[in-house]
């Protein structure tokens, strides 16, 4: 197909990282002041949302174990919002798809998306919360704090978002998203506030990731204190966040796009597109072309996000599923995201068609990356233009020399042997990195191509 040759390039980055993080979870629950706020024999409720946080499995399980050693009684409540098409099925099967169920909790987990109205907002709203939270002796919010996906502010995602939309279940998530990003910057902290008058929190449990999408550090964060410490945790995970290493490319390729991978499916904060009604694009990167090739099997067929590209492929228009889209989209008031883009055939038709309305004079000046997920972003592949750009950046080097881009019989870009440590190369339980063969193997021979000393 006349497509530019490739290489690997690997971004190694020096942050923190938690070695034991089930070890971190129960100290953090034991040394709270969680025993003295709910009786011996209590009934705990701690939250569990639709994210793609790092071993969600194996932090719920650690805080479960470490409740039930106070003398209390856990249980697992679902805290997504309208997510999994708004019904208690679809989310727990969302938690299924995390290794988030009753048997391997040990304790129930509780999806029912029945809420309790506890008062009105500013604008006249009511404010919906959890029911079965709401019946707990005590709730711990347990959630990932990071940069939001449609809005900057002192509160993004995190804590509170989880305590006032997470739990809010379809009907609150609704109610704040109403008024869009004004009601949503007004919404989170007034509504908040509110809430942890008038709920049983009693403890939050912080986690901050790192580029490498491993556990950066765990904090306890005491009710009292949440709306003044999350906005600092915030911006120590802005700090941490992974982010593309170009500030301008011609061609931005995704090889996934999913729910697991960001709340909007392609993270703003990664490509640098909002496209949100009356909010401009983030200043960089800046990307003249974006394809994404495959919806991811955890999103459910829920494509949210895929209007922030300008390609696709038949096969992801085929395998969305319109309902889980449209709750989705309805709720959060963001419409546009939502736009199907142009398809075309194959993956060679969409990478061709990209280079050849980037701006470019002809396919080899294209300045074209290849990611797998807007999460996964240790690894990518570039053209020879970006060349330059990799061997000035302190945290990039070559792994690779430039080859053809791998394509199957069906012109479909063989995504498990450009990223084999990836969610989809683990899905396919690693067979990519054996079969590479000489045209793609890893290993470096003699050397690496433009790699630094």
């Amino acid at each position: 197909m006349n497509l530019p040759p490739i290489a690997r390039v690997r971004r190694r980055y020096d942050q923190p990282e938690v070695a034991d993080v089930a070890a971190e979870v129960t100290r953090a629950v034991r040394e709270s002041q969680l025993a003295t706020r709910v009786l011996r024999g209590g009934r705990v409720a701690i939250t569990a949302g639709s994210r793609g946080i790092a071993g969600i499995d194996r932090i719920l399980r650690a805080a479960v174990d470490a409740v039930r050693s106070l003398g209390l009684e856990p249980f697992v409540v679902a805290a997504m919002g309208s997510h999994g098409g708004g019904t208690a099925e679809g989310q727990r099967a969302m938690l299924a798809e995390f290794g988030v169920t009753e048997v391997a909790m040990g304790c129930p987990v509780r999806c029912e998306m029945e809420t309790v109205v506890v008062g009105t907002n500013s604008f006249g709203l009511p404010i919906h919360f959890d029911q079965n939270a709401f019946d707990s002796h005590g709730i711990i919010l347990l959630n990932r704090i990071k940069p939001h996906t449609s809005f900057t502010g002192r509160y993004e995602s995190g804590l509170l978002k989880m305590l006032t939309i997470g739990l809010g279940k379809r009907q609150g998530a609704y109610q704040v998203h109403k008024l869009g990003l004004p009601g949503l910057k007004t919404m989170l902290p007034e509504v908040g506030a509110i809430l942890l008058k008038r709920t049983p929190v009693a403890l939050g449990i912080a986690i901050l990731e790192n580029a490498s999408e491993h556990t950066a550090k765990v904090v306890a964060v005491e009710p009292e204190e949440l709306l003044e410490v999350e906005p600092r945790l915030l911006d120590e995970s802005r700090e941490l966040m992974g982010r593309l290493p170009f500030d301008q490319m011609d061609v931005l390729v995704v090889g996934e796009l999913g729910k697991n991978y960001s709340g909007t499916g392609l993270d703003p904060n990664v490509i640098g597109r909002q496209r949100v009604e009356t909010m401009p694009d983030l200043p960089r990167p800046v990307i003249t072309r974006l394809a994404v090739l495959d919806l991811s099997e955890e999103t459910l067929g829920n494509a949210l996000g895929i209007g922030l590209a300008d390609l696709t492929t038949d096969r992801l228009v085929r395998s969305i599923d319109p309902v889980p889209m449209r709750v989705n989209s309805m709720t959060t008031n963001f419409l546009t995201r939502a736009r199907v883009p142009l398809s075309l055939p194959t993956d060679g038709d969409v990478l061709g068609a990209c280079l050849d309305t980037c701006w470019r004079s002809s396919r080899e000046e294209g300045r074209l990356v290849m990611i797998p997920n807007t999460l996964e972003l240790t690894t990518l592949w570039v053209t020879r233009p970006l060349a330059p750009d990799v061997e000035a950046h302190p945290e990039l080097e070559f792994e690779t020399d430039f080859r053809p881009i791998p394509l199957d019989d069906d012109g479909n870009v063989r995504q498990e042997l450009l990223f084999p440590e990836s969610v989809r190369g683990r899905r396919a339980r690693g067979p990519a990195r054996e079969s590479a063969g000489p045209g793609l193997a890893i290993s470096r021979p003699g050397g690496r191509v433009g790699s630094k000393p």
